[in-house]
C-alpha cells in the first residue's frame, strides 16, 4: 500500500527521508483527507525544487547585489549584513535568480505537476 500512496505524489521531493515521511503521514491519515495531502504534497514539493537550484541557474554576486537594489532600504540593509552566502537560500533572491533566468513559479510547478494535477490543487486551495 505505501507504494501505490507513493505513487500518488507526482512530484517527488529531492530528500528520499521527506518522501518517505509524506508516505507515512498518507497512510495514516483518514481517507477524505488523502488527496487534499496529496495536491499540497505535490506542489510543495514542486516549490521546494523550484527554489533549490532547479534549472541549474546559480546566483552569483551581481545577481545579489541587484537584487538588493530592489529592496527597501531596512531589508536591503540587513541582507548585505548577511551577506551572499546566507542570501542563497532567501527565497525572494531565489525566484528573483529564476525569473531573471525566464523561470517562473507557476510555470515550473505546473511543469512539474502537469496541467490537470495542477489546476486540481488550485480549486482546492481556491474553495
Amino acid at each position: 500500500m505505501g507504494q501505490n500512496i507513493i505513487q500518488m505524489i507526482k512530484v517527488k521531493h529531492p530528500l528520499e527521508s521527506c518522501n518517505q515521511q509524506q508516505a507515512a503521514l498518507l497512510m495514516s491519515c483518514p481517507q477524505e483527507q488523502k488527496r487534499y495531502h496529496e495536491l499540497m504534497f505535490n506542489y510543495g514539493n514542486a516549490v521546494y525544487r523550484y527554489h533549490n537550484n532547479a534549472e541549474g541557474y546559480l546566483p552569483t554576486e551581481l545577481d545579489f547585489n541587484e537584487w538588493l537594489e530592489g529592496l527597501p532600504d531596512n531589508i536591503r540593509k540587513d541582507m548585505e549584513r548577511k551577506g551572499f552566502e546566507y542570501c542563497k537560500k532567501v527565497l525572494s533572491f531565489t525566484r528573483y535568480v529564476n525569473e531573471k533566468n525566464d523561470v517562473g513559479l507557476e510555470d515550473f510547478v505546473i511543469q512539474q505537476m502537469g496541467e490537470d494535477l495542477y489546476r486540481e490543487y488550485q480549486d482546492k486551495v481556491n474553495n
